[in-house]
């Protein structure tokens, strides 16, 4: 009986081994392909880059879901231990990550193309593309309602239940929505009284307030109008045929670049450094262009790409704004926002 039990357990222990030596072998697989920080499919056409990385460098990066501030916190905890390689998020996130000492200064092959003002001078971000925040707005799910074409509009009670716009509080589409209000709305990045007002007041329409990025949603019609940017409309109505409507309001917006940062102490640090590479060639940018970004490389957007744009006379409304103020007064828009709208 004894000797029976003594087997058994011998068997067991030889199995456990086995199992720890094969996910030894699986974790050393998966250590070997970089990692991307906020690389979602479904957002700026990040399938196809993820896919133009995998044939031209070979690296198969795994999907992340993560949002800019979701980014930001990972890389702050990660800070004595780093997993990811390269973080991509909306610029004043990128700025912050640069001053919280969790990026590695990189100049990646076209430096100089990127414009003054667009990249840090010593590379611990720079901007990949940029996008016009407005209305991405599903007109079979209005049911009969006139498109929107001002922020104000929005606050009329017929959208009740219909719009919605990403946490600001944690997704940087959130924050720079909010900015975009804001200014509209007579605010300044020294004031955001305006914007936390039209916030509270948008409350009583009920807004749908994901922290992830919703693009199917507004597709099945759950979200009708959805805080976003044109990139994403534009994709909505040339690739995925759907009747969608991309509005820039009549009060005016904002231009916002999102950036990509080598992390301090990156696993895989000449990987990282390769893919930033590659998103910066004229194949990478293009996969920007192709998507309805503009690429940092003016020279990637294509004449094609262009005409599929609203009209010069609707962008001429929608503007830059100071990236540092605006990376340094986010915490506390943010601390206002859940204190007094959430």
């Amino acid at each position: 009986m004894f000797k029976k039990s003594l087997n058994t357990l011998t068997r067991s222990a030889a199995i456990a081994a086995v199992l720890v030596a094969s996910m030894s072998q699986v974790n050393a697989a998966f250590a070997e392909e970089p990692i991307c920080y906020n690389c979602p499919p479904q957002w700026a056409d990040w399938a196809s880059q993820l896919k133009s990385i995998e044939e031209t460098l070979g690296y198969k990066l795994p999907h992340d879901n993560k949002n800019s501030g979701q980014t930001l916190s990972q890389l702050l905890t990660e800070k004595d231990n780093p997993v990811a390689d390269v973080a991509y998020y909306g610029v004043s996130f990128g700025i912050t990550a640069a001053k919280k000492g969790v990026t590695e200064a990189y100049k990646p092959k076209h430096w100089d193309e990127i414009p003054e003002g667009l990249k840090d001078p010593n590379g611990h971000w720079f901007t990949i593309h940029s996008g016009t925040i407005g209305f991405f707005v599903n007109k079979d799910a209005l049911e009969g309602l006139p498109v929107p074409q001002s922020w104000s509009d929005l606050l009329k009670p017929q959208y009740k239940g219909m719009m919605g716009y990403l946490d600001p509080s944690s997704a940087f589409v959130g924050y720079a929505g909010a900015v975009a209000v804001n200014r509209a709305m007579g605010g300044s990045l020294d004031n955001f009284n305006p914007g936390i007002e039209y916030f509270k007041k948008l409350a009583k329409n009920q807004p749908i307030v994901p922290k992830q990025t919703a693009y199917a949603r507004v597709l099945s019609g759950e979200i009708p109008i959805l805080f976003d940017y044109d990139f994403n409309a534009y994709r909505a109505k040339y690739k995925d045929q759907a009747n969608v409507e991309f509005v820039i309001p009549s009060e005016g917006t904002v231009i916002v670049p999102y950036v990509m940062s080598l992390v301090k102490g990156a696993p895989h640090m000449d990987k990282g450094k390769a893919i930033l590479d590659h998103i910066m060639s004229d194949k990478g940018q293009a996969v920007w262009a192709n998507a309805f970004l503009r690429p940092v490389r003016a020279s990637a957007l294509s004449k094609e790409a262009e005409t599929k744009f609203l009209p010069a006379s609707d962008y001429a409304r929608s503007t830059p704004v100071d990236y540092q103020k605006m990376a340094d007064v986010q915490d506390g828009f943010k601390n206002r926002y859940l204190d007094e709208v959430r």
